[in-house]
C-alpha cells in the first residue's frame, strides 16, 4: 500500500515466470488494474504475452511502463510497436524519451508537451525537473503526439469532431478521454522510465491515479446467497454488508498463518465476527477477526478496519482459503472463487532421516494451503507422497522453500507426467453389492452407461430412470461413486477427465440398501463401463516459445522436431532472433532448459505452458502403463 497524490494505491507484485501462473492468477481477480513492466531492449517477451492474456480474460485495465530505457540497446518505438503486434494491443505513446541508454535523463509528456528532466548527480530520481522539450527532439515529439492525439480522438466523437476543426485540444480533456478508453479496454497508455533509478516513476503513479480505476468506477460485485441460491450484488460501499474474497494464504514466521483479502463491500473491523460464506455448511461458522494489517512492502501496520476497495490481511483464520468469501452473518453472499490450472508435473518426495518425517509433513501442508497449484497426495499403491506443480522450476522452488523455511530437506525422485484418462466410445455398466457390514446386511444395483464429453467439461452426472423413485440419497451416493471412481482410473489409476455418467437403472431394498452399498455399486458400475468404452491415456501438450539467435535455428528446430513438436509458427523478431512457437508433449520437454543453453551457447529462452491434453499413441501407451516408461 503507498498514497499518491491524496490517493491510496494498493500494489501486488506478480512473477513472471509462466511456472507461477497462481501468483498472476489470483492478484488478477482482486485488482482493479495492471501495469505491465516491458523491457526497453526486447520488447514484449513471452512471458509478458501470457500475463497480458491473463489480464484481459479478467477485464482488468492496462498501462505498460517500458523499463530500463538506460539499458545498453533500449529502443522505446521498438518496444511501442512489440506491443501492437505480439499482443494485438492498441498501445498510445504518451511520453517520448529524451535519449536513450546512458544518454536516458528524461522525457516528454506528449499531453502537456512539456519535458520532465533528471539530473545526472540525482541517482535516486527525486528532483525531476519541467522544463521546455529540447530544440533537437522538437520534430519527432510533434509527430509521436499527433500519433497520440489521432489514437485518442478517434475513440470520442467530441473530440473527433473538435479536432477536425483544428481546435486546441486541452491536455485534461484528452486525459480525461484517454481514461474512459483505457477502462474500456480500447487504449493502453504507453510510459518510459529507469525504475532502478527512479526515473519516470513518479509519472507512472500519476498515469495509474489518471488513467486506472478506482473500486468506485468498476461494476457492483455479484455472488450468491448460500441460504437462497439466489444472485445478489453489492456496491462497493462501506455501509453495504460486508464482502471480502481471500485471495493469498501465507505463512509468517511472527504471527503465524496470514489471510490476504480484498473488500469488495462493507467495512470489516478489529473483533467484528465475520462468516466463511463457503458453499459447505461445516465451513459456515464464524470466527472473530482479532487483528487487521495493511501491509507496506516489508513491513505491516496494524489498523482497527478495512473497507470498501481495500487489501488486506488478517491474523489466525482457521477456515478460509484462497477463494472464499468473507461475509456479514446478516448478509451473507459466496463471490466468484479462484479457478487455477491443474498441476502436469509431480515428483515423489520422502524425508532423508526419519526424525524429519514430522516437519517434511507439516512443511507439505503448509505449502499446499499458500499455492492452490501445489497438490500432496499419497499414491495408494506403492504410500509414497506425491507432490504435483506447474513446472520443474515450481517444484525446486518449492523444494528449496522446505529448507529454508522448515528445515527440512526431502529426496526428490525425477519428475513424471500427470497423466489424465478418459474414454472415446458410449458403453454401459453394472454394479452388484450385496454383503454384510457392521453386523447388517447392504444391498445395491446399479446400471450405469458412460459416454465422452466434449473437452474442458470434466464430469457430468444424469438420472435417466425411467422406471421406478429411487431415494434422493441413494442417487447422490451413486454420483459419489462415479466422482470416486473418476479419480483412478482403470488403464494406470490416473485422474479421469470428460466423462459423463448415466443412472440407467438400479434396484434397492427398505430393509436393506443404504448409501454405503449405492456408492460402492457406483465405483463397480463406472469402472466396469469405463473397461468397455475403449479408455485411452491423455498426456498435457505443451504451448513452447523459443527465441533463439537466428544462427541457432537449425539446431533448435532439429531437437525439437526429436521431441515431437508440432511446429505453428516461426518469424523473425528484431536484433536477428527467430521465434519459433510449437505443441509438443510435456514428456519429452524434462531437462529442455539445460539442452537449450547448449544448442544456443545459452544465448536462447524458452517458455512453456499447458495447452491441452491429447491422446497418447498406443505403443507409448502401453509403455506407460506396463513398463512405468514415458
Amino acid at each position: 500500500t503507498c498514497f499518491w497524490r491524496q490517493h491510496q494505491i494498493n500494489i501486488v507484485d506478480t512473477p513472471g515466470h509462466i511456472d507461477f501462473t497462481a501468483e498472476v492468477q489470483r492478484s488478477l481477480r482482486v485488482l482493479d488494474g495492471g501495469v505491465v513492466v516491458f523491457d526497453a531492449v526486447a520488447g514484449v517477451e513471452p512471458q509478458s504475452e501470457t500475463v497480458w492474456r491473463q489480464a484481459r480474460a479478467f477485464g482488468v485495465p492496462l498501462v505498460a511502463f517500458i523499463n530500463k530505457m538506460d539499458k545498453l540497446g533500449a529502443d522505446f518505438a521498438h518496444a511501442v510497436e512489440t506491443i501492437r503486434e505480439r499482443l494485438g494491443a492498441n498501445p498510445v505513446a504518451i511520453q517520448w524519451p529524451i535519449g536513450a541508454e546512458s544518454q536516458f535523463r528524461g522525457v516528454v509528456d506528449l499531453l502537456e508537451m512539456r519535458a520532465v528532466l533528471w539530473d545526472a548527480e540525482d541517482d535516486l530520481g527525486v528532483a525531476p525537473r519541467w522544463t521546455e522539450i529540447p530544440s533537437e527532439l522538437e520534430e519527432v515529439v510533434l509527430e509521436a503526439r499527433e500519433r497520440a492525439l489521432e489514437q485518442i480522438v478517434e475513440t470520442d466523437d467530441d473530440l473527433m469532431l473538435s479536432y477536425l476543426e483544428g481546435e486546441d485540444i486541452s491536455p485534461a480533456r484528452l486525459r480525461r478521454a484517454l481514461r474512459r478508453a483505457t477502462l474500456a479496454g480500447v487504449l493502453n497508455p504507453v510510459l518510459c522510465g529507469s525504475a532502478l533509478r527512479n526515473r519516470g516513476v513518479q509519472l507512472l503513479l500519476d498515469a495509474v491515479v489518471d488513467y486506472l480505476p478506482s473500486p468506485l468506477d468498476v461494476p457492483p460485485v455479484e455472488g450468491i446467497n448460500p441460504y437462497t441460491g439466489k444472485t445478489e450484488s453489492r456496491l462497493a460501499d462501506p455501509k453495504e454488508p460486508l464482502a471480502a474474497l481471500v485471495f493469498k494464504i501465507a505463512t509468517d514466521p511472527y504471527v503465524g498463518r496470514l489471510a490476504y483479502f480484498r473488500v469488495y463491500s462493507g467495512t470489516i473491523r478489529v473483533g467484528s465476527r465475520v462468516i466463511n460464506a463457503a458453499s459447505e455448511n461445516t465451513r459456515r461458522r464464524g470466527e472473530r477477526i482479532s487483528k487487521l494489517l495493511r501491509m507496506y512492502a516489508d513491513r505491516r501496520e496494524e489498523i482497527e478496519e478495512l473497507r470498501a476497495g481495500d487489501i488486506g490481511a488478517t491474523v489466525g483464520l482457521k477456515t478460509a482459503f484462497t477463494g472464499d468469501t468473507l461475509s456479514a452473518p446478516h448478509g451473507p453472499i459466496v463471490l466468484e472463487s479462484i479457478t487455477f490450472p491443474e498441476p502436469v508435473i509431480f515428483v515423489a518426495i520422502e524425508p532423508r532421516t526419519a526424525a524429519d518425517h514430522d516437519r517434511l509433513f507439516e512443511g507439505l501442508r503448509r505449502l499446499a494451503e499458500e499455492d492452490p497449484t501445489f497438490v500432496v497426495r499419497t499414491d495408494e499403491q506403492t504410500g509414497q507422497t506425491l507432490i504435483s506443480g506447474m513446472g520443474e522450476l515450481h517444484l525446486e522452488i518449492l523444494a528449496d522453500r522446505l529448507k529454508r523455511e522448515f528445515g527440512v530437506e526431502g529426496r526428490v525422485s525425477r519428475p513424471r507426467v500427470t497423466y489424465r484418462e478418459t474414454i472415446r466410445q458410449r458403453a454401459s455398466g453394472e454394479g452388484v453389492f450385496d454383503r454384510q457390514v457392521g453386523g447388517r446386511n447392504h444391498f445395491a444395483r446399479v446400471l450405469l452407461e458412460v459416454a465422452p464429453l466434449p473437452t474442458g467439461d470434466n464430469f457430468r452426472f444424469t438420472n435417466t430412470m425411467r422406471y421406478g423413485n429411487l431415494p434422493p440419497e441413494f442417487v447422490q451416493a451413486v454420483e459419489r461413486g462415479c466422482r470416486e471412481a473418476m479419480e483412478s482410473g482403470v488403464l494406470a489409476g490416473y485422474q479421469m477427465i470428460d466423462v459423463e455418467a448415466r443412472l440407467l437403472d438400479a434396484d434397492w431394498d427398505e430393509e436393506a440398501s443404504s448409501e454405503l452399498a449405492f456408492q460402492v455399486a457406483g465405483v463397480q458400475a463406472f469402472n466396469q463401463a469405463v473397461e468397455r468404452a475403449d479408455p485411452v491415456l491423455l498426456e498435457p501438450v505443451m504451448n513452447l516459445e523459443v527465441v533463439v539467435p537466428e544462427a541457432y535455428t537449425g539446431e533448435v528446430m532439429g531437437d525439437l522436431n526429436a521431441r515431437g513438436a508440432e511446429i505453428q509458427e516461426m518469424a523473425l523478431r528484431a536484433g536477428g532472433t527467430q521465434a519459433i512457437r510449437a505443441y509438443v508433449p510435456l514428456a519429452r520437454m524434462f531437462g529442455y532448459a539445460t539442452d537449450l543453453r547448449s544448442l544456443t551457447q545459452g544465448r536462447g529462452m524458452f517458455t512453456m505452458e499447458f495447452h491441452h491434453f491429447a491422446e497418447v499413441d498406443q505403443q507409448r501407451m502401453e509403455a506407460i502403463v506396463y513398463g512405468g516408461g514415458w
